[in-house]
């Protein structure tokens, strides 16, 4: 898009035009550092002026109590910072002395809150990927970077800790092509590692940039920009000659440069990065130690230099509600508004905020907004945007912008809300199912109320959360994606809402299918005097492919069973499929076809024909070889060396299969695969065995049929404790 385009799209009113704007997110592995990054962001752009650290429960964007006391991010947060590049750098800078708003959201990275990145990620225009200079690539690594490449961010990687024994760049970026298959490419070099680490290379100016030996006043470190070390120069250069490769296999113009032997100056190699990261097909890498508040400065500039704006990425694309026609919404403040509802959150203060992203036109305060899912109008009385813990009213958002709104009602998260003669869908965010459960109660009479208020609100704002009641035994169930997800639910239950709770012990999300196919019938016939009932429905079942889900289809010819009676068989058999057959437990990848039956003029309705639909399904799934599924978890455990014995034993008795042990940094990594039902408890026993100093982690990998040597047991517990079934 040319600068004239540009300006046409652009409100006047507008202090940040959509090209200097960058929506962005922080997403990494737990503990690699993105909330202590996204702290030194804050306070280099002016947001903040004392550093909080996440040990000291003083960070902006952790603010939850919870997330102050564990260390760990649990909601993702919204934030809007600006920055300016100097203009005295020597540096080439692309926006030198010009100022941009950067919208920031700080991912959770444990894999219990993966629907905080989810949503992020729908919602952003690019990504920061941080990485630990000592682990590299880590298991929640993956996902997030799988996360950015469903919903096609463009992303650069910045790998931090350079400072922390074992620091190893070269490591981190060999993970990076060979874990994620990306086509990675250093723009920045460390100038040293571990306590000697002093600086970073810029491989495009070829320049180095060297920070002091400690704090200035309450200024953070300030950097010099220097002529390489002597003895860096050659790796530089090296560095250089092979970023310029790369770029030139995928870019036009560098690559007619290379060809004709004519210089690149820095500025046409720094657009010719920006372009392929928006396009994702380069990803440039950075590197610095947040914690010691070096490279941050140039990870700020990286971000404004190479990161899309709203202006560089394709258009939103949403379909006419009712209908498969695509409408793409451009980014424009002058056309009709549009925007995705992405997160919602009950604050103390303000009361339920609405996080959303602006797509086009404007918003204003007394506008009126429309749902199209609810179909419902409402008037916007507040808007404001998040900066952690502080919120800060505004007049007006624009097209690219992230903002929450106030006081609205009826809204879900991936909700659309728009102006009413735009009537479009935009795409929401998906989220995984829940792998486990506990029964909850209130303790007092009293508490019965607010707990169900407190759990309608968290199952609000959680997309993975989800509570219900057990009709064979009238218990409250809540389900979650772990142990510390139900654990932080309960605790906000308490703290919150003030709901004391007794808690059951967590229970598997097992799932049923089957091995083979096979046919079935169902006859529903009731007679006692006068008008009766009669239902009769005879189905095929067989296997679907993994992960493909249910298949329901209609087979019927000849009017066998009359067309107004279909949809009542088709109830019937989701109703069975979602109950279960053989332990009470939700049936998955399963092709259903109706295909015979038979109907009475006077006897039949929809609730026989429904009765026939659930018999039907039960009767063939008991011929067809049917199994029970089990969640696996896929996990990694980091241990030094003279626990992996113990610690390798422990998993094996946990059903457990090693899939690789490697070394790194002087530490063993064990991978495995692990059933979800061996895991309770894990995080003490591995205290335990290592005396503190193994770590693991785990993300949900698939389903696994459960042993014969463990399925009697299951069958046990499932009938003697509906309440556990989901």
């Amino acid at each position: 898009m040319s600068p004239e385009d540009k300006k046409t799209v652009n409100s006047p009113n507008r202090q940040y035009p959509m090209e200097r704007t960058r929506n962005i997110g922080i997403a990494a592995h737990i503990d690699a550092g993105k909330t202590t990054t996204t702290e030194r962001i804050l306070f280099y752009t002016g947001l903040i002026h004392k550093i909080g650290d996440v040990d000291d429960g003083n960070t902006v964007t952790d603010w939850m109590e919870q997330e102050r006391e564990r260390g760990i991010t649990i909601t993702s947060a919204a934030v809007t910072c600006f920055w300016t590049q100097k203009k005295e750098d020597p540096l080439v800078k692309s926006y030198a002395g010009i100022a941009h708003r950067i919208n920031i959201i700080d991912t959770p990275g444990h894999v219990d809150f993966t629907a905080e990145v989810e949503r992020s990620m729908r919602v952003l225009d690019g990504a920061v990927a941080v990485f630990c200079g000592v682990a590299g690539v880590q298991p929640q690594s993956e996902t997030v970077w799988r996360q950015a490449t469903k919903y096609k961010v463009p992303r650069i990687a910045f790998v931090n800790k350079m400072d922390r024994t074992g620091a190893n760049f070269e490591n981190a970026l060999s993970d990076m092509r060979k874990k994620l298959n990306a086509y990675a490419f250093p723009i920045f070099l460390p100038i040293g590692a571990e306590e000697n680490f002093e600086g970073v290379i810029d491989v495009v100016s070829q320049k180095a940039i060297v920070w002091g030996p400690g704090d200035v006043a309450n200024e953070g470190l300030r950097y010099e920009v220097k002529e390489i070390p002597e003895r860096l120069r050659e790796k530089s250069k090296a560095a250089l000659a092979e970023l310029i490769d790369a770029v030139s296999n995928k870019d036009d113009v560098i690559a007619e440069l290379v060809l004709d032997e004519k210089p690149i100056e820095p500025h046409v190699l720094k657009a010719a990065i920006r372009r392929l990261t928006c396009k994702i097909e380069l990803v440039p890498v950075l590197c610095g130690s947040a914690f010691k508040k070096k490279g941050v400065q140039p990870l700020l500039d990286a971000v404004v230099d190479y990161l899309p704006g709203p202006l560089d990425v394709p258009a939103a694309e949403g379909l006419e509600p009712g209908t498969e026609n695509v409408v793409k919404v451009e980014a424009d403040d002058n056309i009709k508004f549009c925007s995705l509802a992405f997160k919602l959150w009950t604050d103390p203060f303000a009361g339920k905020l609405v996080f959303f992203r602006v797509y086009s036109g404007q918003l204003k305060k007394g506008d009126t907004i429309y749902n199209p899912r609810t179909r419902r109008r409402e008037r916007v009385s507040r808007l404001m945007v998040i900066q952690g813990s502080e919120r800060k009213d505004i007049e007006q958002a624009y097209a690219g912008d992230i903002a929450a709104l106030v006081g609205l009602r009826n809204i879900t998260t991936g909700d659309t809300l728009c102006d009413e003669d735009f009537d479009v869908t935009l795409e929401p965010p998906t989220f995984p199912e829940p792998v486990i459960s506990m029964a909850v109660e209130p303790k007092t009479k009293a508490d019965r109320d607010k707990m169900s208020e407190g759990l309608q609100r968290l199952a609000e704002e959680d997309p993975t959360f989800r509570c219900f009641t057990n009709e064979e035994t009238g218990q409250l169930i809540i389900a979650g994606m772990g142990e510390l997800h139900l654990e932080i639910i309960i605790d906000r239950l308490k703290r919150e809402f003030k709901v004391e709770a007794n808690v059951g012990a967590p229970q598997i999300a097992y799932r049923e299918t089957i091995t083979k196919s096979a046919e079935g019938e169902g006859k529903f016939i009731r007679q006692s005097g006068g008008r009766g009932q009669y239902g009769h429905a005879c189905i095929t079942l067989e296997p679907n492919e993994k992960g493909k889900g249910i298949e329901v289809l209609n087979k019927i010819v000849g009017g066998t069973i009359p067309k107004e009676y279909i949809p009542a068989v088709i109830d019937g058999v989701e109703e069975a499929i979602r109950g279960g057959v053989y332990a009470g437990y939700q049936v998955i990848d399963v092709k259903v076809a109706i295909v015979d039956g038979s109907f009475h003029e006077v006897d039949s309705n929809e609730l026989a024909f429904k009765m026939a639909g659930i018999f039907a399904l039960k009767d063939a799934f008991k011929k067809a070889n049917p199994i029970l599924l089990e969640p696996l978890m896929k996990v990694e455990v980091t241990t030094p060396d003279e626990y992996q014995g113990d610690l390798l034993g422990d998993i094996n008795r946990r059903r457990g299969t090693i899939i690789g042990i490697d070394a790194k940094a002087g530490q063993t990594i064990l991978n495995a695969h692990v059933p979800l039902a061996e895991m309770f408890g894990y995080a003490t026993a591995i205290r335990s065995l290592s005396k503190g100093r193994a770590s693991y982690s785990m993300e949900p990998l698939t389903f696994e049929q459960v042993p014969n040597s463990v399925l009697t047991q299951i069958l046990d517990t499932a009938k003697s404790k509906p309440a556990a079934r989901t």
